[in-house]
């Protein structure tokens, strides 16, 4: 039977809710994002429909309200988003919140290059799968004008004495990737004619794992290996840039950085950021007068232990203060020694990664 339910304060929420006001242009949460939603109403759906600790998941997040809302209101969250300016953006907001919990950035692969791939060599399991995994490496070191190798699984190629590695299609590179070439490249040393001539390793790939360039660079050259970092161009998509040779490939961006230590403080400074020009329109190419002006944000790990990356200093640029800090400095509490690790994100939302080691005395 229909019975009358009576509320002591206020009222049932209804369906529409007509008192959260969208984000104008004078809200201090806008970010200039199109799609863009008001904190308040993620506020009421993340407090109405879990508690403190729970799991939020939002999987287009966009400028990364909810990620952000659910990080104030002490939920654990997981976002994602398709564009990589989205990732930016939301990376870029949810350090802005004051004792921020670490949190970690992953790229988990594109899906036009899985299609590319899937209509360019063919789908397939077993035999079938293999045969066009091959095709697809062969295909692109024909591009990169480098040799196809055989009898190794992690090396593919050679260009220029130097061994080529192919990354796959729908993933990232990553650092257990580089350590799995360091091992074959070692064993490589001196057999045969497929034997590479120097002690380097080109590494292409779509993507890279975001804290691999300078971090992997470091360790390989541990290990007296040189790598280069190459990114596998969207022009290899392109059937006429494919016919017409007008596909160019490009090295990761570089990271300088100087550092200066006095007695138990330590000073980082920024001294230069190399970006490659692929996929930077012409007019923002000539927009840049100094390296400083490719940072979007840079952030310090005082004392790095190999894990999650703990956001302990951050500079960025906003609309009120464009200009952006080249250098920080850092007093610590007690002596010994400590891996400093600095990530730039530049303006296209790029990272770049680099640790450096210091003693403090």
């Amino acid at each position: 039977m229909p019975q009358k339910k009576s509320y002591l304060k206020g009222a049932t929420l209804g369906s529409v809710w007509t008192d959260i006001s969208p984000v104008n242009s004078q809200a201090e949460e806008r970010l200039g994002y199109d799609t863009q939603k008001p904190e308040p109403l993620l506020e009421r759906i993340i407090n109405s429909s879990s508690n403190p600790g729970d799991l939020v998941l939002d999987i287009f997040g966009g400028s990364g309200t909810t990620a952000a809302v659910a990080e104030k209101l002490g939920r654990r969250w997981i976002t994602g988003d398709l564009g990589r300016f989205a990732i930016h953006t939301m990376r870029k907001r949810l350090l802005a919140i004051p004792n921020v919990r670490p949190f970690v950035v992953q790229n988990l692969g594109k899906y036009e290059r899985q299609l590319w791939a899937g209509t360019e060599f063919g789908d397939g399991t077993g035999k079938q799968a293999a045969a066009r995994q091959r095709a697809y490496v062969e295909f692109i070191l024909k591009l990169y004008q480098a040799k196809p190798i055989h009898g190794f699984t992690w090396l593919h190629g050679l260009h220029g004495g130097r061994m080529v590695h192919v990354g796959a299609v729908d993933g990232p590179v990553t650092a257990g990737d580089v350590t799995q070439m360091a091992v074959e490249f070692k064993k490589a040393i001196g057999k045969g004619a497929d034997a590479p001539k120097t002690n380097g390793i080109d590494v292409l790939g779509w993507d890279f794992a975001f804290e691999l360039n300078e971090v992997s660079k470091q360790q390989a050259a541990a290990a007296n290996i040189q790598l280069r970092f190459i990114k596998i161009p969207r022009d290899v998509m392109d059937k006429r840039a494919v016919e017409q040779n007008d596909v160019k490939f490009f090295e990761l961006a570089a990271l300088a950085v100087d550092t200066e230590v006095k007695k138990q403080e330590v000073t980082l400074r920024l001294k230069d950021f190399v970006i490659p020009p692929d996929d930077v329109p012409d007019d923002v190419q000539k927009a840049v007068k100094h390296w400083s002006q490719w940072i979007d944000y840079w952030a310090v790990d005082w004392d790095h232990k190999g894990d999650t990356f703990h956001n302990q200093w951050q500079t960025y640029r906003t609309r009120k203060e464009p200009k952006l800090e080249l250098e920080t400095t850092h007093p610590y509490a007690e002596k010994g020694e400590y891996n400093i690790m600095v990530k730039v994100i530049d303006i296209l939302g790029n990272d770049t990664t680099k640790t450096v080691k210091v003693k403090v005395k």
